[in-house]
């Protein structure tokens, strides 16, 4: 199947594309089914999950926002996968609220640890979302990638303030609550009892490379791309991603 993603938009989504598509597939070999269960928490209007549907899986995508779910669903509709995508409205907290424990055979936390109160409870309740074998797909802001955009625009001061600070934010004027290092996440990952299976830096280059040149330079947009997944699985360009994937694995999972 191919890139279900816009070109101009896969820049920011093809690692984790590729690295959740993967693993994914692993799943259906291992468990035998064609169709997983899949949780999408903060999966907003569903950038991942309808695309996950649209490979034959089922996704329930929980998320505070009603007009994201409002978009979800008619995103769901165009697709054609309205039938295999649910939205309910709830957050990282109270997840159990709204959806089965231990229910599902993979989990995306995208985009929430950054905003939670406390990252391990947010990360513990998805982790308990999984089956005894089970897959997490785990997205964070990375503090390198905001520290280095940050001097490379010329605040110098605000990137040393993001740098040590304790949440990586470079001021009161900084719209993003939390950042993390690679270190940071895996550690995460372990205490909530899952295997680090693979950790991909993301946005490595997408963000410093000025678009008009992506947009209007024969054969770049391909070539970035490739970069930018070559550039993925290097440790030391996990320092400076602008997001970083950890995906992590249940121990039965990981054993399989």
């Amino acid at each position: 199947m191919s890139d279900p993603m816009r070109p101009r938009s896969s820049l920011r989504t093809a690692v984790v594309w590729d690295v959740l598509r993967d693993a994914l597939d692993r799943r259906v070999k291992a468990t035998g089914r064609e169709s997983l269960d899949v949780l999408d928490t903060g999966g907003g209007s569903g950038n991942f999950a309808v695309p996950v549907a649209r490979l034959g899986h089922r996704v329930t995508v929980v998320d505070p926002s009603p007009n994201a779910l409002f978009a979800l669903e008619r995103r769901a509709a165009e697709a054609g996968v309205a039938d295999r995508v649910r939205g309910v409205q709830g957050d990282a907290r109270g997840l159990f609220d709204v959806v089965e424990r231990g229910g599902y055979d993979a989990v995306l936390c995208h985009g929430v640890l950054e905003y939670v109160d406390d990252p391990a409870e947010g990360l513990g309740n998805a982790v308990a979302a999984l089956r005894p074998e089970g897959v997490l797909s785990l997205l964070a802001a990375g503090l390198g990638g905001a520290v280095l955009a940050r001097a490379l625009a010329g605040h110098f001061t605000e990137a040393r303030q993001a740098l040590d600070d304790p949440h990586g934010r470079w001021g009161t004027g900084d719209p993003m609550p939390r950042r993390f290092t690679a270190e940071q996440l895996t550690e995460l990952v372990a205490a909530a009892g899952l295997e680090v299976g693979a950790v991909h830096g993301v946005r490595v280059f997408a963000d410093l490379v000025p678009g008009v040149l992506v947009d209007t330079e024969p054969g770049a947009m391909d070539a970035l791309l490739k970069l930018e997944a070559a550039a993925a699985e290097l440790p030391a360009f996990h320092a400076v991603a602008t997001q970083l994937h950890v995906l992590g694995e249940t121990r039965r999972a990981a054993e399989a």
